[in-house]
């Protein structure tokens, strides 16, 4: 089933090709892929569906790469999980992007709490990024070696690694990571930047000066956690988002959508917010298609079963394209209208 351009849902339709995965690599896209988590692998229908690569040709480990759960404690590394969500990647040919190396937030007590200095800091940042590159080298399409450093102002976040080493952290942890695996692509991945605004000028900027440093670095993760009505109500949007893409892949690297949902701030939805939810994914998807360096997009789970919208957002969601019952939303077909239309 989808959605007609009428709005209502038509039976007429081509299941076997006319899905997410095929219609991006039709756009000229690497892949169409979801964030997953391995405690989700017990529901036998979702799991079903995270294992068809007409949809999904690429995988997030959304939480059990994060750093207070890939080593714990110093040197003691716990790759259980992440090790479960890459193994069912590999079994269907999907891609794996890695997520993440360094981050202010999910940081473990032992690096809290060390009160290191600079060297040591900057030491055990190394460490943790080369080892866990090291463990699945030659495994990853690419990760988000550093997640989240920037203000709304274009600034640097204020943060533990900031305080104790200063921009020092974010080469170290791309130099790591690009020692621990040299076929992956590294990039920085950061929220609020889908537009040209302070917050994405100063993650521009933050790649300029790497790159003037030598350090290496591949591509921007644009999260693109939207709400309702985000990019749909505002004319100018979609035209700023492909704008700003452009601005990043014009330096020579590559983009990514790597956490797209939508959440709905009202709920139950009505059809009238689903149809718009639709056209805020079109946009989106539309944007990636017309710059040729944005090589894919990632939704952050697939299904409202699984989102993380509700538990951060009292009384929001919604925000996928597939509902809690794991079928389609109008959502479905507004990220294939974007890679088609």
């Amino acid at each position: 089933m989808y959605l007609a351009g009428n709005g209502t849902f038509s039976a007429v339709f081509d299941a076997a090709n006319a899905q997410l995965n095929n219609f991006a690599q039709r756009a000229g896209k690497k892949y169409f892929g979801t964030a997953t988590n391995e405690y989700q692998f017990n529901d036998t229908a979702y799991l079903k569906q995270l294992s068809n690569t007409r949809d999904f040709h690429q995988l997030t480990p959304a939480h059990s790469m994060k750093w207070s759960l890939i080593e714990p404690f110093q040197g003691v590394m716990n790759y259980t999980g992440a090790n479960m969500v890459v193994e069912q990647a590999e079994r269907h040919g999907q891609f794996i992007r890695g997520h993440n190396f360094v981050w202010d937030q999910r940081i473990p007590d032992w690096v809290l709490n060390g009160n290191f200095d600079n060297a040591t800091m900057l030491s055990v940042i190394h460490d943790h990024c080369f080892t866990v590159a090291r463990h699945f080298r030659g495994r990853m399409l690419s990760w988000d070696v550093v997640n989240e450093p920037i203000n709304d102002d274009g600034s640097l976040k204020e943060s533990l690694f900031l305080n104790t080493s200063g921009l020092a952290y974010i080469p170290t942890a791309l130099r790591a990571a690009r020692s621990g695996d040299p076929l992956a692509k590294l990039y920085i991945n950061e929220f609020d930047v889908e537009t040209i605004n302070p917050k994405s000028t100063g993650l521009l900027n933050l790649i300029k000066a790497l790159q003037g440093q030598g350090v290496p670095i591949d591509g921007v993760g644009v999260q693109a956690h939207l709400t309702l009505g985000q990019f749909s109500s505002n004319a100018s949007a979609g035209p700023s988002l492909v704008a700003n893409l452009r601005r990043f892949t014009n330096l020579g690297i590559e983009v990514a959508i790597t956490e797209l949902d939508v959440r709905i701030p009202t709920l139950p939805p009505t059809r009238e917010m689903l149809l718009q939810q639709k056209e805020d994914y079109r946009i989106t998807i539309d944007a990636c298609k017309q710059v040729i360096g944005c090589i894919g997009v990632t939704v952050w789970d697939w299904t409202d079963r699984y989102s993380w919208i509700p538990g951060n957002f009292p009384g929001e969601g919604s925000a996928c394209p597939w509902d809690e019952n794991l079928k389609e939303k109008p959502a479905y077909q507004g990220i294939i209208d974007g890679f088609s239309i």
